[in-house]
This record gives structure tokens, C-alpha cells and sequence, in this order.
């Protein structure tokens, strides 16, 4: 019998080993800590061996920071706002449309299995508790990604020059879980709103808000 995935009843329980052990304090087990105020705290059937066909994650951020981009291959996601307010981002792999979604205490965001997803906190304090239907669910992050991808894979992809984008990815040299990184958590908002972009006719504006810069460290790549 299989000892992971979804179970339709109690037949993982045998009734001649005793009442297994139905209990446990989530705070014991942590799977990434940034600092005091960003943390995730996870449960699988590796604490309680009898919760076949689920998993649950506290997840506490705050202001300014990110549950980074990421899918989760075997398990679809429940999020469930204790406090404070999120958006939830949600790309749609059938029609190709971002989905956000601000969520506040009592709500809840479904995320199906192996859709690309992230987690922003809107508020300076923010406690979610996250659902998933299958005990050891696999989590793909986009920092993965990203870091292990050979930059020529982008060149040869997407037409950008290996050179640069392995320059600008230099940074993320491990899983990121919880953004920004310690090292860029600090921006420097004045250089950003001073930022300029060079159009094909070498006219020279400056950044709109439809724009997008991604930061990383001290390098910004424009999209």
C-alpha cells in the first residue's frame, strides 16, 4: 500500500498497532526562516505518519515580502487568511491569464495542481494557513529555475545573450522560498525612479508603472 497520496479512507490506520500519534506542534518543524516575521512552519505524514493525503503549512511574511514564485507538481493548494491581507497571483496554464486575488482574514484562494503561483503580503503582518492533498507534496521554486537553467538554454529560447542573463542571475546562487533576499532587501527607490530605458529609436524616458524591472542584487533587467 502506498504510504503517500490521497487515501479515501482509514485504511492506513491498523487497529492492532494502538491510536497513532495525532499530535503535533507545527512550530517544530520549520521549513524556511528569513527572520522572526517571515517563516514557514510545514506538517506531512513525516510528523504525522497517519495523515495520509494531507499537508498543511503556516506561513507568516511581512510587508515587502514575497512567497516567490513556484508550482507544486503532485498537489493543488488551499490558502486560508488567518490575518492581514495577500494577493494571491495565479497563472492560468489553460487561457493564459494572470489571476490576483487580495485576500483578507476568513477568505480563501484555491490554486490547482501545478499552476505557477506566488504570495505577496499586502499588510505588515500577515498569518496564512495553506492546505495541500497530498502528505509529501513536491514544491518546484522559480529561483530554482532560473539558477540551474544554462544561460545559453536562454539565449537559444528566447533570443537573449547568455553573457547578460548569466550576469543578471548571478545573484540567486540558492532557493530564494521567501523574497527579496536579504542582500537587495533594501532598494534604492530614488535610482529606481530615476531609471531610463532606450526605445529602438534611441529615445531616451523614463520608466512607467506598466513597465517591468526585475532586481536583483545591485543589476536591474528590464522586461
Amino acid at each position: 500500500m502506498s504510504t503517500s497520496g490521497f487515501v479515501p479512507d482509514n485504511s492506513n490506520i491498523k487497529k492492532t498497532s494502538g491510536t497513532p500519534n495525532l499530535f503535533f506542534d507545527s512550530k517544530n518543524n520549520v521549513e524556511f526562516e528569513k527572520d522572526a516575521d517571515n517563516i514557514i512552519y510545514k506538517v506531512t505524514s513525516t510528523q504525522l505518519p497517519a495523515m495520509v493525503g494531507g499537508a498543511f503549512a503556516d506561513v507568516y511574511l511581512s510587508s515587502g515580502h514575497i512567497r516567490e514564485p513556484h508550482w507544486h507538481p503532485n498537489s493543488w493548494e488551499l490558502d486560508v487568511i488567518v490575518s492581514g491581507e495577500a494577493q494571491i497571483s495565479i497563472v492560468d496554464p489553460d487561457t493564459n491569464k494572470l489571476h490576483k486575488f487580495n485576500a483578507k482574514a476568513g477568505q480563501v484562494v484555491f490554486i490547482p495542481m501545478g499552476w505557477w503561483h506566488w504570495i505577496t503580503a499586502l499588510s505588515d503582518k500577515l498569518h496564512m494557513h495553506l492546505f495541500f492533498n497530498n502528505d509529501q507534496f513536491e514544491t518546484a521554486l522559480g529561483s530554482n529555475m532560473l539558477r540551474l537553467t544554462p544561460p545559453e538554454v536562454y539565449q537559444l529560447s528566447y533570443g537573449v545573450a547568455a553573457d547578460k542573463i548569466a550576469d543578471i542571475l548571478s545573484p540567486i546562487d540558492a532557493a530564494v522560498e521567501i523574497g527579496p533576499p536579504s542582500k537587495s532587501a533594501v532598494r534604492n527607490e530614488t535610482n529606481t525612479k530615476n531609471s531610463t530605458i532606450t526605445t529602438s529609436g534611441n529615445r531616451s524616458k523614463h520608466l512607467k508603472p506598466e513597465e517591468i524591472v526585475i532586481n536583483i542584487g545591485v543589476k536591474n533587467m528590464k522586461l
